[in-house]
């Protein structure tokens, strides 16, 4: 496939312009023109090009991408990771708010498909708009067994901060770091909010406001969208993919 066919199609089905966040959503490193494997991941760091062009990609989708609306030196790192992608011929696409949005294959959406929700709407964030999502469970289900069905889904161990009540059936989820949006759940009458990464500042939002919340890692909430974009990819294309994996634990 060509890429610069395959970035047009991305840009369409991922609603690139839709979104004005810093990350400079799209194609941010040019590589060869004609794709051979793509691999998606979640950051862009130097170990992740490097097991890139070990696995024959030549395009690399990350939900966080080399560019965040700062010019930048080519200088120490920054140099050393364009040189991985130059030396691979590697082309970079990034895809921030746009992946944690996308109502089929966003962090958020599959994350509720996962959990099983139902009725699922976007949650309004006030600053960037739909990026997640607010269902229901099928039935109330007990703090500690979502617990458990959110560490099945991820393969870590959440944290819990418990401050509403033993049973949850109403939930709000935003991939990454959503902690400072506990008070958003909140107001859309949620009993249960799922995010990433905690946040000492908001430590104490949960307890005081009777929500319960549960954290499931900055990284690995966000592993979701650019897994279901890349069996997206391959349904549609039958492009052949890996999944880059390079945890941090935060």
């Amino acid at each position: 496939m060509r890429r610069d066919e395959l970035v047009r199609w991305l840009d369409d089905y991922l609603r690139i312009s839709a979104f004005k966040d810093p990350s400079q959503n799209g194609l941010q490193v040019e590589g060869d023109a004609e794709v051979r494997r793509v691999g998606v991941a979640v950051d862009s760091a130097l170990t992740v090009f490097e097991k890139a062009r070990a696995e024959g990609v030549n395009f690399l989708i990350v939900h966080h991408g080399l560019f965040w609306g700062q010019p930048l030196a080519v200088v120490g790192p920054h140099k050393r990771r364009l040189q991985a992608l130059f030396a691979g011929g590697i082309s970079l696409y990034a895809a921030h708010l746009p992946l944690d949005a996308h109502p089929e294959v966003g962090n958020n959406a599959v994350i509720a498909q996962r959990l099983g929700l139902l009725e699922p709407q976007p949650l309004p964030h006030p600053k960037y708009g739909d990026i997640g999502v607010v269902g229901r469970l099928p039935e109330a289900r007990s703090l500690s067994e979502m617990e458990e069905a959110l560490g099945e889904l991820t393969g870590m161990q959440p944290l819990v901060h418990g401050g509403g009540g033993p049973q949850v059936e109403r939930v709000g989820i935003v991939s990454g770091g959503g902690a400072g949006d506990v008070a958003l759940a909140k107001a859309l009458g949620c009993d249960l909010y799922i995010t990433g990464e905690p946040s000492h500042a908001h430590y104490h939002e949960p307890f005081e406001l009777g929500i319960n919340v549960i954290y499931i890692g900055h990284y690995e909430s966000e592993t979701f969208g650019v897994k279901a974009l890349a069996e997206r990819l391959e349904a549609e294309f039958g492009l052949p993919w890996v999944f880059l994996d390079h945890p941090t634990g935060l």
